[in-house]
């Protein structure tokens, strides 16, 4: 470690940990110094030269040159005073000030001694972000950038160690990074499962107080009834659990009411389905076209009296009607989904031969489209057999600190608008993405040439 830059206290330094524990898929941490680990609030210098004037002085060659060990601190200091006009003892002095002010962290409780190795500037003989900084770094800590995080409040820095392999943190406040980090480090079905187990009973929307509609699609997902509390109904069932409170009319867009809410097609077509109603009940309900009707009607009678409905929903594909999503539902998104979903209850030959490779097409189409939690999940899960990987590594990062996933918005009420959402229903289809997921990686491997005998 040269004389300079180990006396700077803005050169570059990285701190590295090796072995973060039972996580077998992350060897090890990358990290600056300055403004992650010494997040401490600074006194204003006492110096004259302006903080403008101090930027410029870190950004200069010369100083460059210093973090790189090539120069002697006197040497630096002296030049600086050259090139920007100022005495060098007053140089001296306002880095003097800036080294006592960072010196104070020794004196904090912080455990030191998690990091195996600190590398800066002087010692490799590069700065950051040069590529042999990093390819120093690795050499000496012996990992596998693939599986190492790299963490730094600079972007620019980012672009180096992400060719190199490295997962990329870019440090902006400390909440977003300890769940990038859990994620990292964790198991994302253990802790999702474990969020949906801890909360089983209290998984409502979040509009409402709860609900039988999500409630449905979450026992559906997970096959685990302790999950979910439901109002069952024998035939007809209702969104809601009863008395709820809901917009009264458009003209009260945002007023609600309570008042006793009737039994809906979609929430009924779900309930017969996912509770496997029998036939006679389930075919009972009248036909409409709605894609969740025709799923029950496919899974309990074969589709026969509703033939003319898949009819309708390739003219739908076709022409990409569902863009705007619906008066209903939230997002171009659960069209797909829901459509996607009719095929895991159905073998029909010709239902598929209509209607799956353009729901495929159309379901490629959206692949790396915007969207929550609950929309990328849904696009994972398209039962058409597409290993979606780009939404996927959008979803993994949404996986919040306590397990569970961020809210999305699946439904709305009618022409008031009002959205309804449920953590449980996002995090249920979620776990089944990442299972999916798993399937769709596992059968490639395995048809792989390459494995096979």
């Amino acid at each position: 470690m040269g004389h300079g830059p180990s006396k700077s206290p803005f050169a570059n330094h990285l701190s590295a940990q090796r072995n973060l524990g039972k996580y077998a898929h992350c060897e090890g941490a990358v990290t600056t110094l300055q403004r992650i680990l010494d997040m401490m609030p600074r006194k204003q210098l006492s110096t004259s030269i302006f903080s403008r004037t101090l930027r410029d002085i870190l950004s200069s060659p010369t100083w460059f040159n210093y973090e790189r060990d090539q120069m002697s601190e006197e040497e630096c200091y002296q030049q600086i005073g050259e090139e920007f006009n100022i005495l060098s003892e007053e140089v001296q002095r306002a880095f003097d000030q800036a080294r006592e002010s960072l010196a104070v962290l020794r004196t904090k409780p912080a455990d030191w001694s998690i990091f195996d190795q600190v590398f800066t500037s002087g010692s490799a003989g590069v700065r950051k972000p040069n590529f042999g900084f990093y390819r120093h770094v690795l050499a000496s800590i012996g990992v596998d950038p693939r599986q190492t995080i790299f963490i730094d409040d600079k972007r620019e820095n980012m672009l180096s160690t992400c060719s190199l392999g490295f997962h990329g943190i870019v440090f902006d406040s400390l909440e977003p990074v300890k769940r990038a980090l859990r994620n990292l480090t964790g198991d994302p079905p253990a802790r999702g499962q474990a969020f949906l187990h801890e909360s089983a009973g209290n998984l409502v929307s979040v509009t409402e107080n709860s609900d039988n509609h999500e409630a449905l699609l979450i026992l559906e997902a997970t096959g685990d009834a302790n999950l979910v509390n439901l109002v069952e109904h024998p035939r007809a069932w209702n969104f809601f659990h009863g008395e709820t409170a809901i917009p009264t009319s458009y003209q009260d867009k945002g007023q609600l009411t309570t008042e006793e809410v009737p039994f809906d097609l979609d929430t009924t077509s779900l309930g017969l389905t996912v509770m496997k109603r029998g036939k006679i009940v389930a075919n009972s309900v009248m036909n409409v076209m709605c894609v969740n009707a025709l799923t029950l009607f496919y899974t309990h009678s074969g589709g026969s009296e509703s033939s003319r409905t898949p009819q309708w929903y390739h003219i739908v594909l076709l022409n990409r009607a569902y863009l705007d999503g619906t008066r209903y539902y939230q997002t171009t998104k659960c069209f797909l989904f829901f459509l996607s979903r009719l095929f895991a209850s159905s073998e029909d030959r010709e239902l598929h031969a209509l209607l799956k490779p353009l729901l495929r097409e159309r379901i490629q189409e959206r692949i790396g489209a915007e969207g929550d939690s609950i929309a990328l999940a849904m696009l994972i899960l398209d039962f058409v057999g597409l290993r979606d990987e780009i939404d996927f590594r959008s979803l993994l990062p949404l996986q919040c600190e306590d397990g569970g996933w961020e809210i999305g918005w699946i439904y709305k009420y009618g022409s008031s608008g009002l959205r309804i959402g449920n953590r449980g229903l996002t995090t249920a289809l979620a776990l089944s993405a990442l299972r999916a997921m798993k399937h769709l990686k596992t059968a490639a491997t395995s048809n792989s040439p390459n494995l096979r005998s």
